[in-house]
C-alpha cells in the first residue's frame, strides 16, 4: 500500500479488520484477503474524491475487494481448485455461524493469535491484519528489521494455511483457554508501549498503548460479558490514565512521586467503573481472573488522592489473591514492594532476597532491592543493586531515574 492508502486504512481500522476477516473467511487465504482489502482501499482513494462517497461505503469496499480477490485467484492459476475458490463469490448460501460469536473481526483476532504460532508472530500478525499497522511501523515498534517482520508475517500466514487453522471463534468450551492467548498478545503490545524496551525509542510509546487499548475495546465490544476482557481493558485504562505524569525531564517518575492532577480523569473514571462492575459480578459468585485482580490493584492506587492515602493492606490482600492465580516470582516481587509500605523495608527486603535466583536478569528486581537497601541506609549494597538494574534496563527514562537515585547515595 502507498502512504495515502495506508493512512486511510489506519483511519478506518475497524472496517479494515472486518474486511480482511470477511475475505479470509470466504477465500481461506490471508494473503489474498490482505491484498484484496488493500486494493479496495486504493480504489476508494482514487475514485471517491471524484465519484463521491457511496451510500454504503462498507458494502462498496466489500464488493470491490471480493472482485479483486477473484481476479487475483484467476490470474494466479487456472487450475480447477482455484476456480472453485473464485466461484465462492457467487455462492448465495448463507454461511453458517463460525464459533460462539459470529463476527469476522473476532475470527481474525483468534486466527492471528492461534497458539500454533509463536508469540512474536502472533503480535506481528495481529498488529498487521487487525490493527492495520504497516510492516515498517511494526518494525519500529519492536526495534526489528523490516525484513525480519515481513518474514515473520509471511511465515505465520503460511503456517495458518499449511496447518489449516480455521477462521472461527472457538466454541464455548474452548473459548477461555484461547481467549487468554488473545489477551496476552494485547497485554504484551500495551506493555511494550507503556515501558518501551529499546534505547533508541521514546520511553513511552503512545502509539502502541493506544492501539492496544483500541483492540481491547474491540474485543470487549464483541465479548461484553467476559470478565477478563473487561479486566484487561480496565487495567490498560487505569495505566494509560497516568501516562502524562510518568516522564518528567527525561526521567521516569514512579507512582509515589507522580503529580496526580495530571492523570486523565475520564480514563480513570472509566477504569474504575469497569472494576466496580467486576466486583459486583464477583459478589454474585463469578471468581475474578488475573487481569481483573491487576485492575483492582490499580484501582486502589488511582483512588488515592495522595500516595499516603493508599490502602496498602488492601493492595497486599489483592496481591495475595493474585498469587493464588499466578504464583510467579514477579507477582511475589510486586507483593513485597507493597509489604514495604505496610510492614517496613526490612520485612520486604527479606521477601525480595528469596527471589534472587529466579529474577537475577529482571531489572525491576534489582531496582526494587536497591530502593529497599537505600531506605535501610545500606548504601554500598544499594549502589551495586542500582548498577545492576541500570545495566539491565533498556528504557532511557527508567535508566535516568535509577542513575539519579544511585548518585544521591553517599
Amino acid at each position: 500500500m502507498n502512504e495515502t492508502v495506508e493512512a486511510v486504512a489506519r483511519a478506518h481500522r475497524d472496517e479494515w479488520a472486518r474486511l480482511v476477516g470477511s475475505l479470509a473467511r470466504r477465500f481461506g487465504n490471508l494473503d489474498v484477503a490482505e491484498e484484496a482489502a488493500a486494493e479496495a482501499f486504493a480504489t476508494a482513494v482514487a475514485r471517491w474524491p471524484t465519484d463521491g462517497v457511496p451510500r454504503n461505503p462498507a458494502a462498496w469496499l466489500t464488493t470491490t475487494a471480493q472482485r479483486k480477490a477473484v481476479d487475483r485467484l484467476r490470474r494466479e492459476n487456472q487450475r480447477d481448485a482455484r476456480h472453485r475458490e473464485a466461484r465462492m463469490l457467487h455462492d448465495d448460501t448463507p454461511p453458517e455461524p463460525l464459533g460462539l460469536v459470529d463476527d469476522d473481526r473476532l475470527r481474525l483476532i483468534f486466527t492471528c493469535c492461534h497458539p500454533a504460532l509463536a508469540m512474536p508472530s502472533r503480535v506481528a500478525l495481529t498488529l498487521r491484519l487487525v490493527g492495520g499497522l504497516t510492516v515498517p511501523e511494526i518494525a519500529r515498534a519492536f526495534l526489528s528489521q523490516e525484513s525480519a517482520i515481513g518474514q515473520r508475517i509471511t511465515r505465520a500466514k503460511a503456517k495458518i494455511k499449511a496447518a489449516r487453522i480455521p477462521y472461527r471463534v472457538p466454541s464455548a468450551d474452548d473459548l477461555p483457554a484461547r481467549l487468554s492467548g488473545v489477551l496476552a498478545v494485547l497485554y504484551l503490545v500495551f506493555n511494550e508501549g507503556y515501558l518501551a524496551s529499546g534505547p533508541g525509542t521514546d520511553p513511552v510509546r503512545q502509539d502502541l498503548t493506544a492501539e492496544a487499548v483500541r483492540l481491547a475495546r474491540l474485543v470487549r465490544e464483541l465479548l461484553p460479558d467476559d470478565g477478563e476482557v473487561a479486566g484487561l481493558l480496565a487495567l490498560m485504562l487505569l495505566t494509560e490514565a497516568r501516562r502524562e505524569a510518568r516522564v518528567e525531564g527525561g526521567e521516569l517518575v514512579t507512582l509515589d512521586e507522580q503529580d496526580r492532577t495530571r492523570w486523565d480523569a475520564a480514563l480513570t473514571a472509566e477504569g474504575h467503573r469497569l472494576v466496580r462492575e467486576r466486583l459486583v459480578a464477583a459478589a454474585a459468585g463469578t471468581a475474578p481472573g488475573r487481569y481483573q485482580v491487576l485492575a483492582a490493584i490499580n484501582a486502589v492506587h488511582t483512588s488515592a488522592r495522595d500516595v499516603r492515602d493508599t490502602d496498602w493492606s488492601q493492595v497486599v490482600a489483592l496481591y495475595d489473591q493474585l498469587a493464588r492465580l499466578d504464583p510467579s516470582p514477579v507477582v511475589a516481587l510486586n507483593r513485597a514492594i507493597a509489604v514495604a509500605e505496610l510492614d517496613g523495608p526490612e520485612v520486604a527486603l527479606a521477601l525480595v532476597e528469596h527471589l534472587g535466583s529466579d529474577l537475577d536478569d529482571y531489572h525491576p528486581y534489582h531496582a526494587a532491592r536497591a530502593d529497599l537497601l537505600r531506605r535501610l541506609c545500606r548504601d554500598a549494597e544499594a549502589r551495586a543493586a542500582y548498577d545492576r538494574a541500570i545495566g539491565l534496563t533498556g528504557n532511557t527514562a527508567e535508566s535516568a531515574a535509577l542513575t539519579r537515585r544511585r548518585d544521591t547515595l553517599r
